[in-house]
């Protein structure tokens, strides 16, 4: 393999929902240069964090039944028992929840936790306030998704944040998706609640990174007794 091509290699492809936005900052960064050369540099440095925002990189999902894995590439910030959205139509009992928060850093491009058939989406229309409070899953706009599986029903549900206007969605009702299959992104910084089947555990912990796709939350077949978990 050429240089050339290992360095091809090491570069993830871009959504093409980021190229009209990498094209503005590219074009803003140009007349920054005519107007000021330092600006342009800014501009391009910019330009760079436009690109890297909307990267798509391909993933390794893991491919069995009752596995759960993670739909947004971030931190876990929350792990809680608590009642679903009411938009969800998943029950009045409080269900187990897994928040990951995605930084304005981070890839986003949103990915389907499980296999099976989504039964409901839902948008509901709501503040811009910041994605890590717990309050943000009422008060927040956001996008929900039900995906009925052979082990249970699993909400999706996309919270946009402090700078986030945008929730894009690719899918649409009564389409089959797979573990990892992307359904949907947001613009920019945010986060993804998943709310799994009563009597499900977490296998993951508050403060862990996840990785979209690839990081397994739950195993709905395993009967996992719960973990601990070590910080160095």
């Amino acid at each position: 393999m050429s240089i050339v091509n290992s360095i091809r290699a090491q570069i993830p492809p871009i959504h093409p929902e980021g190229y009209p936005f990498i094209g503005g900052f590219a074009l803003v960064s140009l007349f920054l240069f005519w107007i000021w050369t330092p600006l342009g540099w800014i501009g391009t440095l910019l330009t760079v964090w436009c690109a890297l925002f909307f990267r798509d990189p391909v993933r390794v999902t893991p491919v069995r039944e009752g596995i759960v894995v993670s739909p947004a590439d971030g931190r876990v910030s929350l792990i809680s028992t608590v009642l679903p959205p009411a938009e969800l139509g998943l029950g009045d009992k409080p269900l187990l929840r897994i928040s990951v928060f995605m930084s304005v850093f981070n890839c986003h491009v949103n990915r389907s936790p499980v296999t099976g058939r989504i039964d409901r989406i839902a948008y509901r229309p709501g503040a811009f306030i910041n994605a890590e409070l717990d309050k943000a899953s009422e008060d927040n706009e956001r996008n929900s998704l039900v995906i009925s599986t052979p082990d249970g029903r699993i909400g999706v549900v996309q919270i946009a944040g402090l700078v986030a206007r945008r929730i894009v969605s690719f899918v649409r009702e009564g389409q089959s998706l797979g573990a990892g299959e992307r359904f949907g992104l947001i613009r920019f910084g945010s986060r993804l609640d998943v709310f799994l089947p009563e009597g499900s555990k977490a296998l993951v912990s508050v403060g862990q990174t996840a990785v979209a796709g690839e990081t397994v939350l739950a195993d709905l077949r395993l009967g996992d007794g719960g973990r601990t978990w070590r910080t160095d």
